[in-house]
């Protein structure tokens, strides 16, 4: 498997972010917040292979762009790097909330992002 991160693997229908939000499971791993649930039905079958998810960092706790946007990519390429560990049936929709005050270092940031994945795995099967 590459360690790609495609268009397909992002989480951009405003419907399926609200539904994650509304009726998503979630957990907590110091610096993530993070919001899983199965794709809906009705989704398309082209996409079936790929999770999709979703990296938000606060504008409140980060108020430079450049601050929120190099967060953003430090866990954009944890995930990407590290994604195979999350190796579940199906079609996820995840969202990972960064919680922390402070910019974290990138290697700090991948292990608690790896750490968060393979909790996420143990719980969408405790889910099924």
């Amino acid at each position: 498997m590459k360690n790609t991160f495609k268009k397909v693997e992002r989480l951009n229908k405003k419907k399926y972010i609200q539904e994650l939000f509304q009726k998503g499971s979630s957990f907590y791993l110091y610096p993530f917040k993070v919001l899983f649930m199965h794709a809906p039905a009705g989704d398309d079958g082209n996409e079936n292979a790929h999770h999709q998810i979703l990296i938000s960092v606060p504008r409140r706790k980060f108020k430079k762009a450049v601050d929120r946007n190099k967060l953003k990519r430090r866990t954009r390429e944890a995930y990407r790097l590290n994604k195979q560990f999350l190796n579940t049936p199906g079609k996820l929709l995840i969202a990972y909330i960064y919680t922390a005050k402070d910019i974290l270092p990138y290697q700090e940031i991948e292990n608690k992002l790896l750490l968060s994945l393979k909790r996420l795995a143990r719980e969408v099967k405790k889910h099924k």
